[in-house]
């Protein structure tokens, strides 16, 4: 019996993962490592009103801590949520912050972070490494399978005069722990679960071909692609499935911890206009956009080479299948994906004519994950694959 070449690789993440079904009932020992003073609890309404937030506030206390929620976190936070949760802080002085709930509450707790430690506004901290000061530990606890910000050092918030999303990171800014329970998922309203859980798919197929992809990046692409391509079908068909639950949430924290090695690329490129522009979820944007990303990035021959690896290990091909039959796989289970949620693709194609197609394009080339994607991207690029996505398609 043969093996295949051995993979080497080095990496040292900076997040210790907690992962289990009721892994939540951990927080209190976890954060009473970390401190036995104050934590400020940033969440949204929507996860307050589950019960959670009250459970794991309950446990906190009772492990020595004192507790203030802030809950008015929103989606796709700008600048001013993450002033009116420094406000808060300010008043509270905590040693702790701990974000609870979807990638929106973990951005919020994140930019809080930011500026509650190091002063200023959140637009100082746009790119990478502006913290000059230390920052307070985090402990994330997702509720949803998709974002991955549980295993990231970004913070994404958009400004709010222009809707653009900062991407605002720093080694200091990554959680400390993070506490994965997949039980917690199951409470998520359906087309969350669909707009996160499409995120993760792009996560894991954008990491994978990025310029700055490494070895590492690469073992975590492959195998967040492999769980959250079946998982996500299988949730669809029946919510309640737990162990679909946990192959999605793992996978979509592998994809957290790739994106953190290795970027993303034209995708979210291309989908954050749609969100700035049109207020389209962006999940849902994403999600638009990827099947023409994956047929455009597939003319780069390394590109292609790892799709086609990627759909063999997702079990979407068989070993003799060629690229071609690779990509064609990876696109048509991306089409059923979208094809069984209510995504508003309908609203966007309403809007779209030439000069709004150029205005996204433009907007395009100027997001920073762009410059990630394999092939170079041009305005005129960029709208090839808008009008691939919304007009070619149209009926």
């Amino acid at each position: 019996m043969s093996f295949p070449t051995p993979v080497i690789f080095s990496h040292e993440p900076t997040t210790r993962l907690v992962f289990g079904e009721n892994s939540l009932d951990q927080v209190g020992e976890l954060a009473a490592e970390i401190t036995k003073g104050k934590a400020l609890l940033v969440t949204d309404p929507g996860v307050r009103s589950t019960g959670h937030v009250d459970r794991a506030v309950k446990i906190l206390e009772e492990s020595g801590l004192t507790v203030e929620v802030f809950d008015r976190t929103k989606e796709n936070p700008t600048a001013i949520e993450v002033e009116e949760c420094v406000e808060v802080a300010r008043e509270f002085e905590p040693q702790l912050i701990i974000g609870f709930g979807g990638g929106s509450s973990m951005d919020t707790a994140k930019g809080c972070n930011f500026i509650y430690t190091n002063g200023g506004q959140m637009k100082d901290y746009w790119g990478i490494g502006k913290a000059t000061k230390e920052m307070l530990p985090l402990i994330a606890i997702p509720t949803t399978a998709g974002t991955g910000s549980e295993c990231q050092s970004f913070a994404l918030i958009a400004d709010p005069d222009t809707h653009r999303k900062m991407a605002c990171g720093d080694p200091k800014a990554a959680p400390a722990i993070s506490i994965m329970d997949p039980v917690l998922t199951l409470t998520q309203p359906a087309l969350v679960t669909a707009a996160t859980g499409i995120d993760a798919i792009a996560h894991s197929l954008e990491s994978a071909v990025t310029k700055k992809r490494n070895t590492a990046s690469a073992q975590y692409s492959s195998e967040a692609f492999k769980r959250v391509i079946n998982a996500l079908p299988e949730i669809f068909n029946n919510p309640d499935n737990l162990e679909a639950r946990r192959e999605m949430q793992i996978g979509a924290a592998y994809a957290g911890v790739a994106i953190e090695n290795s970027m993303l690329g034209a995708a979210h490129a291309a989908a954050n206009p749609i969100t700035a522009r049109m207020a389209i979820t962006h999940g849902f944007a994403v999600g638009m956009m990827l099947p023409a990303v994956v047929r455009h990035n597939s003319a780069d021959p390394e590109a292609g080479k790892i799709y086609h690896d990627l759909a063999i290990e997702a079990g979407l091909i068989s070993l003799d299948d060629n690229q071609a039959a690779a990509i064609d796989a990876i696109e048509n289970r991306l089409n059923d994906i979208l094809s069984q949620i209510e995504i508003p693709i309908d609203r966007v194609r309403s809007q779209l004519d030439d000069s709004m197609i150029q205005n996204l394009a433009q907007d395009a080339t100027e997001e920073w994950t762009g410059t990630f994607n394999p092939r170079e991207m041009s305005v005129a690029d960029f709208a090839q694959l808008y009008r691939d996505t919304f007009i070619k398609g149209s009926k």
